[in-house]
């Protein structure tokens, strides 16, 4: 009798640990258990840790809370100033509601990309070149409200699009780069004009105020003198002063008369 006891106590404990072995389950601290009852939702969503289902019965679905990171590949399309060119971009999202994301779409994660794609096609014929090359926050922006407003329906947060890269064609590279040469032109022209009017400006009240002493201009014949020299050169060339030479046309006119004895 003690020998059937324990053998049936065996055979329950053992019967036992194979219904916990297959009703057993671990949910991670980043996923959510989402449980299907014969083929319908039953009860709330599985928060993170152990957990029990009914064997071949139920079936938990584990989902990721993860930030997904999701590379859309490149779109290409016609701006609306007519140029040709090839976008792509990245698309950061979450799932915020475990059950809508596998009740309400069947792919969450193919749906957004799709989603990111159309949207993505539809920014770049609706902004010009140079929106896309020097306004992206603002496209961002525009591309990210675009697909979160169908993605909130299947549980799915959008938290930030980041357009990567411009592609341009080489024809508008050449075009764009001749255009930035011939402003650095145009500015430096114009810094050059500007120099020019302020030096003359300056040479202006320098030749007024030697005007005015006419021993300043010997001086500053001497200091372009010692200036010259400085450079060792083997030939020296000396302006001479037009007032020195005044000076002996109005000598020769006026010669010393002798004084009589």
């Amino acid at each position: 009798m003690v020998q059937e006891l324990l053998t049936a106590a065996a055979a329950v404990g053992s019967a036992g640990a194979l219904y916990v072995a297959a009703a057993a389950r671990v949910v991670r601290q980043y996923e959510r258990g989402v449980v299907f009852r014969l083929g319908r939702l039953a009860g709330e969503v599985r928060g993170p840790g152990f957990t029990m289902i009914v064997p071949f019965v139920d079936r938990l679905h584990k989902v990721n809370l993860q930030i997904v990171t999701l590379p859309v590949p490149a779109q290409e399309g016609i701006t609306r100033d007519n140029v040709t060119v090839r976008v792509d971009a990245v698309v950061y999202f979450k799932v915020v509601d475990a059950a809508n994301a596998l009740v309400r779409v069947e792919d969450y994660r193919f749906a957004v990309s799709q989603m990111a794609q159309t949207s993505l096609r539809s920014i770049i014929g609706k902004s010009d070149l140079d929106d896309l090359l020097s306004d992206r926050e603002k496209l961002n922006q525009g591309l990210e409200l675009m697909i979160d407003s169908p993605a909130v329906g299947w549980g799915v947060q959008i938290d930030r699009v980041e357009i990567k890269d411009v592609s341009l064609p080489d024809t508008m590279k050449r075009s764009m780069a001749r255009q930035a040469e011939a402003d650095r032109e145009r500015r430096a022209r114009v810094i050059n004009a500007d120099a020019e009017l302020q030096a003359s400006k300056v040479l202006a009240e320098a030749a007024r105020q030697m005007s005015e002493t006419p021993a300043a201009l010997q001086l500053r014949l001497l200091q372009t003198v010692v200036a010259v020299a400085a450079e060792k050169n083997s030939t020296l060339v000396l302006p001479f002063p037009v007032e020195l030479l005044r000076f002996l046309e109005k000598a020769q006119e006026h010669p010393e008369q002798p004084v009589g004895r």
